[in-house]
């Protein structure tokens, strides 16, 4: 409750007054930290169900190496990135990572495996936790908590070995860690504290340090996307308008020519994939003019996040037009749906019991659910098969004493049955049901996006991510806004946002304009004027009648903020005499606030300026002037006493208060 009590009457605060009138400066270049140079930018792409990393050298930016490809795939997803899974040792150490982690899970006697915790799809905690904080928990297959933070900086520290080893057997020597320049992609509709928690186990990982802050940017999958497709060529894309709807994962003798791996120009590299990136705004965006405007849909596993962007030529940066949006409408809503309908046809009772006691097999069935789902298509007509692994079966006559066989006959679910040969064999209506409430859901906050003011005339939609390979998706897209703008899916589409995330590591200025998710400001003292202030406000002080808890506003939600840009004001203590001065940084997702006592405003940063030693030389009114600097995915306070220029800096901090 402290942060709510009025902080300039406890523990009589030193408050501070605006100096009227406060004056915004743009000011990009004031203390632009010299470049550091690093040799090569290696992107990490996070994901809630499956990871992986790119790198470019920056010697050479139009090559984009994708990482080697993983032992121990899937049949059916073939894929560059590895599950985002994770493995712990009864004794709480890092044991394993991705396919080996899931493959050595699943291979652990049942008596033994419930000793190990294994983590999956855990990335969406972070969405979905109201108070993120240092202290966060998640939960192991095996219902054991783990300190969130420990669990990311692990699975991070592990791409991290991952790239510096694969670098170091590129080039014959040693790779350091400070020759690179890391990047994470995170999605745009995350909160704040989220991004922050990301670069909290990044430094944990030994990524960069609070030090040296700059060796990682924390990107948005959105705009990473972005950045790519403005790189398309022709042949490196679908074009929904003009063609039926392609499953990713179709030979590509069927996709038509122009689909071949031939024209991407593939290097290929002790297993590494390597893209060329040709130094052209692709043809697609030679259609763009000035001014046009795009939505990228990033839809993942986990979330989806939609970014409205316009082109500013002749360089064609990226202006954000509308601030991300989107929600938890990834592909496990999917599996979500498919575990309803086995909680309806063996009961939810069953289910619980057996993910708990069978932890391994109910990962099996998922997985085995997962390539099916890849299968799913608007126009199939043959049933999809599912295999049930042998402990489902097993387990259930124990538990139910009757066969899983009788038990679907028994349900009133009429489109699965029982295969011969142990399997569920759904129909594609059955199959397309579980894809239905994601994709409505999807298709229903586009159409919100759309009727947006700001979003009338969009000339593309580019469909990126995991979830666009689906059919279904695609569909649903096309049909529902082909007639308002033209569907682009860029080939590879699951791994756009890792090209883009490198593209952006190597030229972090493309993205020139934001738009602030939050208003901030900072707790001042204003003169009290009877009538406008409310009366419990009023803090009197030698004889000077003060406002409390008022809120400057530095910037609001929603505001545009050009990359860099830094905001000035100045302040002055409300009591001479003071000899410490103390800024408080509060931030709102609402636009108008007039209190820092309101609901939702939160504090973010202290600012602490030590005006001791320096009286003799200072006039009557100091001038403390404040300055926070936007438009990166940081943000940076700095209050510097003018009289002295003695200053203090501080970032933003959303997890510790």
């Amino acid at each position: 409750t402290s942060a709510y009590s009025s902080p300039a009457k406890s523990l009589g605060d030193p408050g501070i007054t605006p100096l009227s009138p406060s004056h915004i400066v743009k000011d990009s270049d004031a203390d632009d930290a010299v470049e550091q140079l690093f040799l090569v930018v290696v992107a990490i792409d996070f994901g809630t169900t499956s990871s992986g990393y790119a790198y470019s050298f920056t010697k050479e930016p139009e090559c984009i190496h994708v990482m080697r490809r993983w032992e121990g795939g899937d049949p059916g997803v073939s894929n560059q990135k590895t599950p985002t899974t994770i493995l712990l040792t009864p004794e709480r150490k890092f044991h394993s990572f991705g396919y080996a982690a899931r493959d050595f899970y699943h291979d652990l006697d049942p008596a033994e495996s419930k000793h190990w915790l294994y983590f999956e799809k855990f990335k969406m905690k972070l969405h979905t936790t109201g108070n993120l904080s240092m202290e966060t928990d998640l939960t192991a297959a095996n219902g054991k908590k783990v300190k969130a933070l420990e669990i990311f900086a692990y699975a991070l520290q592990f791409f991290k070995e991952q790239a510096l080893k694969e670098l170091s057997d590129q080039g014959g020597s040693d790779f350091e860690n400070t020759e690179v320049r890391w990047v994470i992609t995170v999605p745009a509709i995350w909160k704040q504290p989220a991004k922050q928690f990301m670069r909290q186990a990044a430094y944990k990982a030994g990524m960069a340090s609070p030090e040296n802050p700059e060796q990682l940017i924390i990107a948005l999958e959105p705009e990473a996307a972005s950045i790519y497709c403005r790189k398309l060529r022709l042949h490196q894309m679908i074009d929904l308008s003009s063609r039926a709807p392609v499953n990713g994962y179709s030979p590509s003798d069927t996709i038509g020519t122009g689909f071949t791996q031939g024209k991407e120009h593939v290097r290929r590299n002790r297993q590494s994939r390597t893209f060329m990136v040709e130094n052209v705004i692709g043809e697609i965006w030679s259609e763009l003019e000035e001014g046009d405007r795009y939505i990228v849909v990033d839809s993942g596993g986990g979330t989806v996040d939609m970014t409205v962007h316009q082109i500013r030529l002749p360089e064609g940066h990226l202006k954000e037009l509308y601030k991300a949006t989107g929600g938890p409408y990834g592909s496990l809503g999917v599996d979500y749906e498919f575990e309803k309908l086995l909680c309806k046809i063996f009961g939810e009772d069953f289910i619980e019991q057996f993910k708990i006691k069978r932890p391994a097999a109910w990962v099996d069935l998922m997985i085995a659910f997962e390539s099916r789902k890849r299968a799913a298509a608007p126009d199939r007509t043959n049933p999809l098969n599912i295999t049930l692994p042998f402990s489902f079966i097993d387990y259930y006559k124990k538990f139910r004493g009757h066969s899983v066989e009788h038990a679907l006959r028994k349900s009133n679910v009429d489109f699965v049955k029982w295969s011969s040969q142990g399997m569920l064999r759904m129909s594609p209506d059955a199959m397309n049901a579980l894809f239905k409430p994601t994709i409505d859901q999807i298709v229903q906050h586009l159409s919100e996006v759309f009727d947006k003011p700001e979003v009338t005339n969009v000339k593309f939609l580019f469909l990126v991510g995991g979830f666009a390979e689906s059919p279904l998706l695609q569909q649903a897209v096309q049909s529902a806004f082909g007639s308002r703008c033209r569907v682009i899916i860029p080939q590879d589409v699951g791994l756009t946002i890792l090209k883009g995330a490198v593209l952006f590591g190597l030229d972090p200025a493309v993205i020139k304009v934001r738009r602030s998710p939050l208003t901030y400001g900072v707790g001042v003292l204003n003169r009290f004027v009877e009538g406008k202030h409310p009366p419990e406000k009023l803090l009197v002080k030698d004889g000077t009648r003060w406002c409390t808890d008022v809120f400057d506003k530095f910037i609001s939600a929603d505001q545009s903020v050009a990359l860099g840009e830094t905001v000035t004001r100045s302040y002055t203590p409300a009591k001479p005499s003071q000899l410490v001065i103390v800024i408080n940084i509060y931030s709102s997702e609402h636009d108008s606030v007039g209190f820092i006592t309101e609901p939702g405003v939160k504090k973010c940063g202290t600012l602490r300026l030590d005006l001791t030693g320096t009286d003799a030389a200072a006039p009557n009114r100091r001038e403390i002037k404040t300055l926070m600097q936007f438009g990166d995915t940081e943000i940076k306070a700095m209050a510097v006493d003018v009289a002295t220029s003695k200053s203090v800096k501080v970032g933003i901090d959303f997890l510790n208060y």
